[in-house]
């Protein structure tokens, strides 16, 4: 479960009107990642790109680490 602080969480209504500032602020790291919350339900999460790569090439990295593993415990039934 991510853990996250109440400056990180924003209604959509928030997002909708004060959009520049929060992407701002998460484009520049001040703020690692934005919450959005619609109808009291998370809905997304707004990263920027540096964030959104590293995770992304650690998915890379897990998912080659699984089909190994997958593979290895296949060849040794």
């Amino acid at each position: 479960m991510a853990t996250f602080s109440k400056d990180e969480v924003f209604t959509a209504t928030e997002v909708v009107r004060n959009f520049s500032q929060i992407l701002t602020r998460v484009s520049s790291a001040e703020m690692k990642r934005a919450f959005i919350v619609k109808n009291n339900r998370f809905e997304a999460v707004l990263l920027n790109m540096d964030e959104y790569e590293r995770l992304s090439e650690a998915v890379v990295l897990l998912e080659a680490f699984y089909d190994a593993k997958r593979k290895k415990e296949e060849d040794g039934k």
